[in-house]
């Protein structure tokens, strides 16, 4: 059988391809890193509760059966939306909420509320539900099933499509590098693929049955480490091990 032969290595790059790989892989690296952040912002209050949990998971996807916050209006307003608005009236909305937000109310005491603290996002911006109409107001107040199928679908496929841009990219510039034998390599390149479909497919089987919760971080957290791994090993190899090379040869002369 014929060695599989290397013809470029991160190391011997010419610069300006260097500065691209480096550029594109520090940009890409702090994508993740907001990511990550943009997760505990959203997901991460679920529960009502700093930090990511499987209860967070489980009611982003599942919904929330049972306990105080059973609507989604409820669980927006004890997490993600706490402090958005001031105390007074989160408690004025979740008692309507909880009282089966009584019609006779809306125009009176919660339209004024709602079109003050929630309508300058909700009623303006792309993706989030405009809840200064009733009708739109109504389906956040019935019982949280989680995420619907339609904003399932749409997740989905961007994030199948978008991320393995990403991934593809990542894992290319990484098959420049050494130190790595060729199965390594190859494990490494595909790892953030095959946790990605484990991510994208654990939020439906979330929907479907809570205990699937835990696939959900399990995948987030395998795409992110080869990822980081992958990144860290090629910038490494770019602009660090040079550096010893280069002293070694000095040495040596």
């Amino acid at each position: 059988m014929d060695q599989e032969i290397q013809r470029f290595t991160l190391g011997n790059l010419t610069l300006p391809v260097k500065t691209l790989f480096t550029g594109y892989l520090m940009a890409i690296g702090l994508g993740l890193l907001m990511a990550g952040v943009q997760i505990m912002l959203t997901h991460g209050m679920a529960d009502g509760k700093p930090g990511l949990s499987v209860d967070d998971i489980v009611y982003s996807y599942h919904g929330n059966h049972e306990g105080a916050a059973s609507s989604k209006l409820d669980s927006k307003l004890y997490g993600s939306m706490k402090d958005n608005a001031p105390p007074e009236v989160r408690l004025q909305l979740l008692k309507w909420a909880d009282a089966g937000a009584p019609a006779s109310e809306w125009e009176g005491k919660i339209k004024p509320q709602v079109d003050q603290y929630c309508a300058p996002c909700h009623a303006n911006m792309p993706g989030l539900a405009n809840i200064s109409d009733k009708a739109v107001m109504d389906q956040m107040t019935k019982h949280d099933e989680g995420a619907s199928i339609a904003t399932l679908t749409r997740v989905s496929h961007i994030h199948l499509f978008g991320i393995s841009f990403i991934f593809f990219f990542v894992g290319w510039i990484f098959t420049y590098a050494t130190g790595f034998t060729p199965l390594t390599k190859a494990i490494l390149i595909f790892t953030p693929f095959g946790f990605l479909i484990v991510d994208v497919a654990s939020w439906w089987l979330t929907k479907l049955n809570s205990n699937f919760a835990w696939l959900v971080i399990i995948g987030g957290f395998g795409y992110s480490m080869a990822s980081t791994i992958m990144i860290f090993s090629s910038l490494y190899q770019m602009w660090i091990e040079p550096l010893y090379t280069f002293k070694a040869r000095l040495l040596k002369k």
